[in-house]
C-alpha cells in the first residue's frame, strides 16, 4: 500500500512539473515535457479531443482513453503536419499536404476488430485560420486526422518536447 501511494505521489509531482508520458505509438513512446512554445508545423502537441459523436465512438471502441478532458476523454498527442492555409487532400494512397504525400498516412478501412473506420473527406481542403491537421508520422495505425479531420487550435493544451523516447 505504501509503495502504491509513493508511486502515486511521484506521478503527481511529475505531472505538476509538466512531464507527460506517451504510451501510444502516435508519436515516439516516452516522456515529454509540456512547454509554452507556440504551436507550429512539426511540433508535437497534447490536445483534448472535441466533444463529438465520432470521438464518443472512439472512446467506446478504445481508440482513445478516458481522462480529464471535456467528455471524459483522455489527452491525445500528435504531430502538427499542416496549419492554416495548407491544402490537404486524401485518397486511397494517403494524405497529402500541399501536394506532398505524408508518410504512414494510408487510411485503413477497418480497425483490428474488423469494424469500419470513419474517414474524413479531405477534397482539396484548405485549412482555416484556427485549424490544424494532427497526425502520426511514425505509425500507420494511429487514430489521427485522416479519420477525425482538422482540429481547432483551441483544443491544444500545449507543445510537448521529448525528454526520453524509446
Amino acid at each position: 500500500m505504501a509503495a502504491a501511494l509513493g508511486l502515486l505521489a511521484v506521478g503527481f509531482v511529475c505531472y505538476a512539473a509538466g512531464l507527460r508520458i506517451n504510451t501510444t505509438r502516435s508519436i515516439p513512446v516516452g516522456i515529454y515535457r509540456l512547454t509554452d512554445a507556440p504551436v507550429g508545423k512539426g511540433e508535437y502537441v497534447i490536445f483534448c479531443p472535441p466533444q463529438t459523436a465520432l470521438f464518443e465512438e472512439a472512446l467506446e471502441r478504445g481508440y482513445i482513453g478516458a481522462g480529464f478532458c471535456p467528455g471524459n476523454y483522455g489527452y491525445m498527442m500528435k504531430q502538427v503536419l499542416a496549419m492554416a492555409g495548407d491544402r490537404v487532400t486524401s485518397g486511397e494512397e494517403g494524405i497529402a499536404v500541399n501536394g506532398k504525400p505524408l508518410p504512414e498516412s494510408v487510411p485503413r478501412k477497418t480497425d483490428s476488430a474488423g469494424r469500419v473506420l470513419p474517414r474524413y473527406p479531405f477534397f482539396d481542403y484548405r485549412l482555416k485560420e484556427s485549424e490544424l491537421l494532427l497526425m502520426s508520422d511514425v505509425s500507420d495505425t494511429s487514430f489521427d486526422g485522416r479519420y477525425f479531420g482538422p482540429v481547432d487550435v483551441g483544443q491544444v493544451r500545449g507543445v510537448v518536447r521529448p525528454v526520453v523516447t524509446f
